[in-house]
């Protein structure tokens, strides 16, 4: 009772009667038990008035704004007399996600609906909404806005035609990318191609990590200076790394003639191993490495190895029963 009531005269009591020894540690462990709890109730009513603040309508929480300068590169080509500009915002990032795209999507529905940019998966994936964000090309829904006294400037990927505002004209990239043609291909195989499966070793399948990966958001070909400068002729970092994951597939039969094809001055070798591309590739993938890869394999310096697994043309002689394909 006396340990409860008051400790300080429990305590000479039983020094003065030489029990200290004895009840030192039940009176330890019984104060460290009340300093717990009296812990843990307190955690207990911190996280009871956050559930009770979250339940509140917005409008009610009192909450200080978060006030941050967004500066925008804004351009309307059905505005011929304005000329691109940057554009300022104040931003409440109380009232958005964390991410850019959030901000951009803020801005759009209370400041200014006129704001164009692209956007789609919002997790990463489509490539949609890259776009140069404080000096670094990289993808708006995965890019965290730090509250910061200094502004958030978003301009359009560097070096390209812009179509409005935040949107770029990439049909060049895209043209590129399908002049490599990025798909599978088996020569001989036309008529069987998707009736049955195409085998491939786990060892051969590592080949492809790092470079299937790839969303074709361009961040890395519009921040390489060579296709800055010769984008109509050199197919840039995106589009080679796709050249070389075709090329390097072990079910893929035409490596010789897409390597064929990069054979020229402008295709592959413009590139000088900047590295830009490795640096700001949101995705962490490496295409310097791959193009140093596809100039080793034109060189002859290396060769595609052979496939573990071979899977063999069917023989149309054995007759259906063991070969389904084509039409009856």
């Amino acid at each position: 009772m006396f340990a409860v009531v008051n400790g300080r005269l429990t305590s000479w009591l039983l020094r003065s009667h030489g029990l200290a020894r004895i009840y030192g540690t039940r009176l330890t462990s019984t104060q460290k038990t009340s300093k717990s709890s009296s812990e843990e109730n307190a955690a207990v009513a911190a996280d009871l008035a956050e559930i009770k603040e979250c339940k509140l309508p917005p409008e009610s929480r009192k909450t200080e704004p978060r006030l941050q300068i967004v500066r925008v590169y804004r351009w309307n080509p059905e505005k011929q007399h304005v000329k691109p500009h940057i554009q300022q915002f104040t931003v409440d990032l109380n009232k958005c996600g964390t991410m850019v795209l959030d901000v951009l999507t803020l801005i759009k529905a209370e400041h200014d609906p006129t704001l164009s940019f692209r956007r789609s998966c919002r997790e990463g994936i489509c490539g949609n909404c890259s776009m140069n964000i404080n000096g670094v090309n990289t993808l708006a829904c995965i890019t965290k806005v730090e509250e910061s006294a200094k502004p958030l400037v978003i301009y359009p990927l560097p070096h390209t035609y812009v179509i409005r505002d935040l949107v770029p004209d990439l049909r060049q990239f895209f043209d590129q990318f399908r002049a490599i043609d990025p798909y599978l291909k088996r020569p001989g195989e036309d008529n069987i191609l998707g009736v049955r499966q195409v085998l491939q070793s786990t060892r051969d399948r590592k080949k492809l990590d790092g470079l299937h990966e790839c969303i074709m958001c361009a961040c890395c070909t519009y921040a390489c200076p060579p296709y800055w400068w010769l984008g109509d002729k050199y197919l840039g970092p995106a589009v080679l790394l796709q050249a070389y994951r075709w090329v390097i597939d072990s079910r893929d039969m035409a490596h010789k003639e897409r390597l064929g094809k990069l054979r020229d001055f402008y295709s592959i070798y413009r590139c000088h191993t900047i590295f830009n591309c490795t640096k700001t590739c949101p995705k962490g993938l490496n295409p310097g490495k791959a193009i140093a890869q596809l100039k080793r394999l034109l060189a002859g310096l290396t060769k595609k190895e052979e496939p573990d697994i071979e899977t063999p043309i069917p023989d149309p002689c054995h007759g259906k029963e063991q070969y389904q394909y084509g039409k009856d």
